[in-house]
Order: C-alpha cells, then sequence, then structure tokens
C-alpha cells in the first residue's frame, strides 16, 4: 500500500465527526507538504502563474539553509580553534555523544568545522520548530484552521538570529512567545503586523539579556569569550577582522547573520523569483548608506560616527535583516512606493539605533519592528495620494 492510498484512508478519522477531528489540521499540514492538494478551482481564477503559498514558503526556506551552512561552518570553526587553545580533544554531554566518533575537531578541516557548527544548528533548529509547531497545531486545532507553511520560514529565521551557545529550552521559550504574541493573538498567518521570529528575539534579548549578548555566547565551546566586531566597534576598539573576512562572514555573530556574501546569494534567488521585493531591499541599503554618510561627517567622541556604510553593511544583522526579515510580504509594507518609503526607514533606524545608542550597537532588529508598525500607515497614505491624484486628473 502506498503512502498516497495510506493517507487517503485514515482521512477519514480527521474529517468532521471523526474521532481525531480536532487533529485535522496536523493531517492536512502533512498531507499537503507531502502531496498537492486534490481540490482544484472548478471556474475562472485570478491565479495568473504556479506560484502559491506553499512554493513562496518553501524557496525561502531553501535559500536560508545557505547561510545556515556557510554560519555553521564558521560556528564549528571557531569551536574548533577555541578548542585547539585550551587543549581540548573531545567534546563533553550529549553532544560528544555524536561528535567524538565522527570528527576529529581541525580547525583546517572542512568537514569537522562544517559537522561541529551543525551540532550546535540542528538541534537548535529541530528544538525551535518542534515547540513552535505544537503551539500552530494548538491554535489552528482549536480554531478550525488548518496550519500555515510560513512557520516552515518563521522557524529557521528564528534559529537563525540567535547566538550558536544558546540553551535550547530558551529557544522555545522564544518561538513560543513569537508565535503566539506575534502572531496567533492577531488571528494567525496573513494578520499580524509584526515579524513573529523578530517579536520573539526580541523578547529573549529583553527578558535574558546575559544569554543573547555579550562575549560568552558567540563560540560553542564553555568558558571561552569573544566579541562580535560590531560590538567591538561600539566601545572604540578595532574591529578585529578584515572588511573582506566580514564580508565572507569570518566573524564571531549570529549562526545565519555572519556572511553577507551566503546572504547576498540568497537575495539574489529571491528577487529573480520575485518572491521578495527588490524595492524594500534597496530602499533599507538607500536609508543605510544615507544616514550612515550624515553621521561620517558629524564630529564626536562616540567611535560609531566613523563607521562607513560599507562596515554597516556586513557587520551585525543588518544584511541577514535586510534580505529575509524586512521582505515579510505579511508585516511589510504593500504598495510599491510605499515599499521604499517603508525600506529607507528601517535602513535609517538600523543606524541611528546603532549610532545614538552605543549600548545596543545591533539596531537591525528593533528598527524592523519600528518599520513593521508604521507599515499599515505608509501605505494609508501612499494609497490616498494615489487616490487624489487620480481624482484630481478627472
Amino acid at each position: 500500500m502506498g503512502l498516497r492510498t495510506f493517507l487517503d484512508n485514515i482521512a477519514p478519522h480527521f474529517e468532521k465527526r471523526g474521532k481525531f477531528q480536532r487533529l485535522y489540521p496536523l493531517y492536512e499540514a502533512i498531507d499537503t507538504a507531502l502531496y498537492t492538494p486534490g481540490q482544484v478551482t472548478g471556474g475562472a481564477s485570478h491565479i495568473r502563474d504556479g506560484l502559491n503559498l506553499k512554493r513562496i514558503m518553501m524557496t525561502v526556506w531553501f535559500c536560508a539553509w545557505i547561510p545556515a551552512l556557510v554560519g555553521s561552518y564558521y560556528v564549528g570553526l571557531y569551536a574548533n580553534e577555541a578548542m585547539q587553545v585550551i587543549g581540548l580533544s573531545a567534546v563533553e554531554g550529549w553532544r560528544g555523544f555524536f561528535l567524538n566518533g565522527l570528527v576529529s575537531f581541525d580547525p583546517n578541516s572542512l568537514w569537522d568545522c562544517v559537522v561541529h557548527g551543525l551540532a550546535y544548528f540542528l538541534p537548535l533548529y529541530m528544538t525551535v520548530f518542534i515547540a513552535g509547531i505544537a503551539f500552530e497545531i494548538w491554535f489552528a486545532s482549536v480554531r478550525g484552521h488548518e496550519v500555515n507553511e510560513g512557520f516552515f520560514v518563521t522557524s529557521i529565521l528564528f534559529a537563525l538570529i540567535l547566538p550558536p551557545a544558546i540553551p535550547l529550552w530558551l529557544a522555545a521559550l522564544g518561538i513560543i512567545f513569537g508565535v503566539v504574541i506575534g502572531k496567533e493573538v492577531f488571528g494567525g498567518t496573513g494578520k499580524n503586523f509584526l515579524n513573529p521570529a523578530l517579536t520573539g528575539r526580541a523578547f529573549l534579548y529583553f527578558a535574558y539579556p546575559a544569554s543573547m549578548s555579550g562575549d560568552s555566547v558567540w563560540v560553542a565551546v564553555d568558558g571561552v569569550t569573544q566579541a562580535t566586531p560590531l560590538g567591538n566597534a561600539a566601545v572604540g576598539l578595532d574591529y578585529g577582522v578584515e572588511w573582506m573576512q566580514a564580508f565572507v562572514g569570518a566573524m564571531p555573530g549570529s549562526i545565519g547573520e555572519t556572511s553577507t556574501l551566503a546572504i547576498f546569494v540568497a537575495a539574489l534567488i529571491l528577487c529573480f523569483t520575485r518572491i521578495a521585493s527588490w524595492r524594500v531591499m534597496f530602499g533599507v541599503l538607500i536609508g543605510m548608506v544615507v544616514t550612515a554618510t550624515l553621521f561620517n561627517f558629524i564630529p564626536s567622541t562616540n567611535p560609531m560616527f566613523g563607521m562607513t556604510p560599507m562596515w554597516h553593511l556586513v557587520l551585525g544583522g543588518f544584511a541577514f535583516g535586510t534580505v529575509f526579515m524586512a521582505t515579510d510580504p505579511v508585516s511589510a509594507a504593500m504598495t510599491d512606493k510605499g515599499r521604499w518609503i517603508y525600506g529607507a526607514l528601517i535602513g535609517f533606524m538600523c543606524v541611528l539605533i546603532r549610532v545614538v545608542n552605543p549600548a545596543f550597537p545591533e539596531g537591525m532588529m528593533l528598527a524592523i519592528l519600528f518599520g513593521n508598525l508604521f507599515a499599515p500607515l505608509i501605505d494609508h497614505f501612499v494609497v490616498q495620494a494615489n487616490v487624489k491624484r487620480r481624482l484630481a486628473r478627472g
């Protein structure tokens, strides 16, 4: 008996009046993830191509693996280098059960670095996915809605903006907060005005700052500390890396945010497939460049005033936020002109927060959430301006 036949046979148990009808959203999510839905449009429709929600979300999900794999390599590289310095030849705990017989923790080995990094990213991602999908299914069952594919994207993006050494229970708490408070309380996917992944990260940052910032969370080896280049810049120290190193991702940071090169490759795919808005991306870039350049001309003892746009681009979460977070089709502006304004606002706010408040050098998270709040207002004024212009013609 094939899988399709098996799913069809158990379907009545999950449908209306079946003994598992409250679990229908779970059944439907598995069925539509494996197969194209059997229901088709009977009459004329307004669909212009085959790019439905599932394909959009899956494309973003696959693109997110580009910075994920590169970031995992550098997580493993820095962990292996730290182990070499302090004389460790094995990893303790449950990770060691899998790693010690699989790798030799050689920082010069691509295999050793990637596998060691994935030993931190994959458990983190699995924890985030399981915790978040459980609450997605719970809300869908209570409301009688289907489970949306959007969580596949939310889960991986949330995992990628976390430090590699974050406790797994904390990651689970953060995604639950993001899913429930950032999305489900407003009605679910399509009705939230804040990015759920960033909502969860903001909660963790302010509720558990010691686990989300500082020098001890960026290297996946207990007792080893290392500051990020952005953290060094905020206190006037040398960045610790060359610009090209920062561009390719050879620096400490959140797993998916370090490699601007990998993020740029993902951006090309998302723009080419017309899934992400290039207007938002360029708007963010323009807002950042203009604001950072203006600050460069202002004399100040604050070292962040002197950070050039090129460095803002490659440090912290600017690139990742621009490509994956600011372009969220639900919480971003909807109109073409509004996307330019929305993007520019985020770029401006990111630099403003980084420069004016050096105690919080990573400003991209708050900048995007700030932009999310203003996106409906921006669209409103753009639409009203278009209405007035058309009335004036007529």
